[in-house]
Parts: structure tokens; C-alpha cells; sequence
């Protein structure tokens, strides 16, 4: 069955911009602790303490089966990395993706860290994939189509000589975690819907070091590059609006270029 694409109100609004606030609050609050010997489960514990401190749920506890607040992702790991007993290490980098439901709207967010001193191409590819997805954000407007969003992503990361992940994409969202329309990080301009004011989305491009391909692990989680190269992440929620966008998760302390530093 086809999905609708939902148009949200203006007090539809105030929901989203709550909800996203608290993930971008969260993901502040985390930086300081992305350091070398921390557990991936020590991030995760730490995150879901937060959100429940602050009245909400995480979206990804117990959705499909998962059972962690966060997906934590290292090195070559493209997406839904499942949290463990891995400790972080000099020159790691890692995306921390965080959805929370609070008063029934859902915010959801990731950023890219490193750990201690990150290599030149580590950091070069977090620098592109943040970049790219602000491109893609800055392709909304009412009357572009979801195309012309993945056609900016794609030209910026292939013009940097890297690579865009196609099996994972970005979506709707709202009251519902996963929504119309698929927000895909490739394509052409004019393709797919139009957008319209009222629509909610995220827009997360994943971008490779090396080759695109890429392969789940047998947990039915993990996703990882064939070739073992480097990958990374960035997600904004984003509202469409009468003249353009409004970004729902924008860090409040202003860590908004990779890597996170506190202010």
C-alpha cells in the first residue's frame, strides 16, 4: 500500500521543534564523554538517562525488536550500529543516532565524533557528509521535489571524490517515527514528490571513503562498507515552510561542524 505524505500545521510546528531541541540537547550533552576507553554502551546509557530525565522515549527502544536508545556506528560501519562493549580509540570516529518521542512527536537527529586525534581523511570525510547534507537541506523549498534534495547531496559527495550510500535513505516523520515520502540521497532534479509546506523530514546522507556497497551483519542490525572503508553520517529534522525550511535539531551550544568540540 502506497503511503500518504502527511501536511502538518503550524502548531504541528511547536511539537516538532520540542522534540528536535531535546535530540540536539542530547547529542550536546554526550560530546564531552566521546573520549578514548568509554563504551559504546556507556554513550547509549548515558543518552537514554537523558531523555528519560527530560520526559521523553527513545524512539528506537524496542522498535522491530531493538532494544538500545541509540545506534552507535564506528569506523566502517555505515548505519544502526548496535551498542556494546566496544571502547572508543585514538583516532575513532563514530556516528551517534538518536530519535526521541516527546508529547507524541518525534525528533530525530545524528551527528559524527572523533576521538582524540582523527586522521586527515577521517576528518575530510565528515567535513563532506555534513556539508552535503546541508546542501540537501538547503534544496527544500515549496515547489522543489524530494529529487532535487538527494541531487545536491550526491553532487557535493562525488565531486569530493566519495561515495553515497543507497540502501538507507532519509524519510517522513511526525507523530510517526518513519514515514512518507523516502528521502533519498541521490538523484536528479524534478524526480520524485513535490514538496509542500507542512511536510516533515530528515535528511541524512551516509557517505563512504571508499566503494558504496555495502552489507548487514547476521545480527540484522549492523550495516558495514564491503571494503572496509571509512563511512559517515549526518541527520537533521527539517519542517518545509511558505519560504524555504526550518531545521528542527540545530545544536543549542552551537556544535554544528564536525568534529564536536565544547564551546
Amino acid at each position: 500500500m502506497r503511503r500518504s505524505i502527511k501536511l502538518h500545521s503550524p502548531e504541528d510546528f511547536a511539537g516538532m521543534r520540542a522534540a528536535g531541541r531535546l535530540v540536539a540537547a542530547t547529542l550536546d550533552m554526550i560530546t564531552p564523554h566521546v573520549l578514548e576507553g568509554i563504551t559504546t554502551a556507556g554513550l547509549d546509557r548515558l543518552c537514554h538517562e537523558f531523555v528519560l530525565d527530560h520526559g521523553a522515549t527513545p524512539a528506537s527502544l524496542g522498535y522491530r525488536g531493538y532494544a538500545h536508545a541509540t545506534c552507535i556506528s564506528l569506523n566502517h560501519v555505515v548505519c544502526h550500529g548496535i551498542p556494546g562493549e566496544r571502547r572508543l580509540a585514538e583516532g575513532d570516529i563514530l556516528n551517534i543516532d538518536l530519535a526521541v518521542i516527546l508529547d507524541g512527536w518525534h525528533g530525530d537527529s545524528s551527528r559524527m565524533y572523533g576521538v582524540g586525534k582523527v586522521g586527515t581523511r577521517a576528518l575530510r570525510l565528515m567535513e563532506v557528509t555534513h556539508a552535503a547534507m546541508m546542501r540537501g537541506i538547503a534544496a527544500i523549498r515549496p515547489g522543489a521535489t524530494v529529487g532535487d534534495i538527494g541531487f545536491a547531496i550526491q553532487r557535493h559527495a562525488e565531486a569530493e571524490r566519495f561515495s553515497i550510500v543507497r540502501d538507507f535513505c532519509g524519510h517522513g516523520l511526525g507523530r510517526v517515527y518513519h514515514d512518507a515520502p523516502d528521502v533519498l540521497n541521490y538523484g536528479r532534479r524534478g524526480d520524485g514528490p513535490a514538496l509542500r509546506p507542512g511536510m516533515f523530514l530528515t535528511v541524512e546522507p551516509m557517505v563512504n571513503a571508499g566503494r558504496p556497497e555495502v552489507k548487514v551483519l547476521g545480527d540484522g542490525w549492523t550495516a558495514v562498507t564491503r571494503d572496509r572503508s571509512l563511512s559517515a553520517q549526518f541527520e537533521h529534522s527539517v519542517g518545509v515552510t511558505e519560504t524555504g525550511y526550518e531545521i528542527f535539531t540545530l545544536s543549542p551550544a552551537g556544535l554544528a561542524r564536525p568534529p564536536p568540540a565544547v564551546a
